[in-house]
């Protein structure tokens, strides 16, 4: 990572949505589950669906937050890549896309692969957000650089109909062929295959790899369809980037394709299932059909129309959202909180770790305007 001091021309409203994103990922998530331990009431329980995945097939508003991140990777691909489409410094345009690939994924493996618990035996080398938006960013950023849209929308569609027929027509052993169970899919068997002991919640007992029965993300396979996905973000990034096009048609286009999206995503998965763990094309189609529609409402609202009043508490996040994200993920503040406000937990009961979780996302916001005022934004 390296800090800029400059901040150059941006597309305002996806800064703002990205920090939307990370507000909910990194602020608002873990106060939210602590308030339900706190309150433990069927009538707050209700509200929980919207910060819980689903727990297999179907979609909740919570199952969008990863997809939207690796979304908007790809929105920024034209606009990050563009001078180097002609040709001129493709090394270098090589060499930035492959630190940022390494970079991600190291990230990855020290907020959820155990790189940062030095103990070789539990490291896991392929389980985190990161690492698939290093997996997509890659796809991605290559077709960008060698090729046009039309060849690009092939390809997108390739990836989706290479991991259906994997998943439809492929049987390994009692793995594959149409199943979409947890513990019966094509996917299951590739990430155990070319994962082993890595894979997250595998060990090792009598010299034989066991998996954890809880654990059904996978990740080999589905990095197809996390290429598609962040594709799926940068043919937006191609219409937001396109002076031809008018602002108001690029708010009708954005929205238009958002709910034509859905649609088809959710009638596939008639016969593809949805289900996130897996990145199933469906969920491709379906999640990237509600960012599509995410977007074009930030972006006639906030670049369109102008409204950008109160909205500057989210570039503090959306502008330094990788370090929200690793912040979030590998340092606790906590102890702060605990120290200060120790004496209060007599009188508050379960409340308590309601403040302490609220306290560790108000410092993590505090880090986050400093750097932000002072024009500190670190990219990978």
């Amino acid at each position: 990572m390296k800090p800029s001091n400059h901040i150059s021309a941006r597309l305002e409203s996806l800064d703002i949505l990205r920090g939307f994103d990370l507000f909910c990922l990194v602020g608002l998530e873990e106060v939210m589950h602590s308030m339900k331990h706190a309150v433990n009431a069927p009538w707050f329980d209700k509200f929980m669906w919207a910060f819980t995945h689903a727990e297999w097939e179907g979609f909740s508003t919570w199952d969008l937050v990863m997809p939207l991140f690796m979304f908007m990777t790809g929105i920024t691909i034209p606009f990050a890549l563009a001078r180097y489409k002609d040709g001129r410094q493709r090394g270098k345009a090589y060499s930035r896309i492959a630190r940022r690939v390494v970079v991600l994924w190291l990230f990855g493996m020290m907020c959820q692969g155990n790189l940062l618990g030095l103990d070789p035996d539990r490291i896991y080398v392929y389980s985190n957000t990161l690492q698939a938006i290093a997996a997509g960013y890659l796809i991605a950023a290559i077709l960008y650089l060698n090729t046009g849209i039309r060849t690009q929308l092939a390809a997108a569609f390739g990836l989706l109909a290479i991991y259906w027929c994997g998943m439809a027509f492929i049987r390994c052993g009692n793995y594959g062929g149409g199943v979409y169970t947890p513990d019966g899919n094509f996917a299951e068997w590739v990430d155990r295959v070319c994962l082993g002991r890595f894979r997250d919640g595998a060990g090792m007992s009598d010299g034989m790899v066991f998996f954890a029965p809880y654990y059904h993300y996978t990740w080999i396979w589905s990095t197809l369809t996390f290429g598609a996905t962040t594709l799926s973000g940068m043919f937006a990034g191609h219409i937001l980037k396109a002076r031809s096009c008018s602002p108001y048609r690029k708010c009708n286009m954005l929205m238009l394709t958002g709910a034509a999206l859905v649609v088809v995503g959710w009638i596939w998965g008639i016969w593809h299932p949805v289900v996130k763990r897996l990145w199933t094309g469906s969920m491709v189609l379906v999640s990237s059909g509600y960012c599509w529609l995410l977007m074009g409402t930030f972006y006639y609202l906030i670049d369109y129309k102008g409204y950008r009043k109160h909205t500057e508490w989210l570039k503090v996040y959306g502008m330094n959202s990788i370090v929200a994200y690793m912040l979030a993920s590998c340092v606790r503040f906590s102890c702060i909180g605990r120290s200060l406000f120790y004496g209060l937990e007599q009188f508050l009961g379960g409340y308590y770790s309601v403040l302490i979780t609220a306290s560790n996302a108000v410092l993590l916001y505090a880090i986050l305007w400093l750097m932000y005022k002072n024009k500190i934004f670190l990219k990978v």
